[in-house]
């Protein structure tokens, strides 16, 4: 049971190093839109992260992402 366990978390591990490039399908569209609308990019996402569809992943995946980012102190 053991080695199973072990086995499953190395998969899952290798599998989420890189889960930000599997999860961006097109770099810059939500930029691009934002534009268009006149707006920030974090104003547009977070005015359509309710929204369902792709614009609102892309929303979400964009709030979610700049929490990642490393404060300055």
């Amino acid at each position: 049971m053991a080695r199973t366990r072990r086995a499953s978390s190395r998969k899952a591990g290798k599998q989420g190093r890189n889960w930000i490039q599997s999860a961006i399908k097109r770099p810059g569209a939500l930029t691009k839109k934002a534009r268009a609308a006149g707006q920030s990019v974090m104003a547009f996402a977070r005015r359509h992260r309710q929204e369902g569809g792709t614009t609102g992943r892309q929303s979400r995946l964009a709030i979610t992402l700049s929490k990642l980012r490393k404060r300055k102190k």
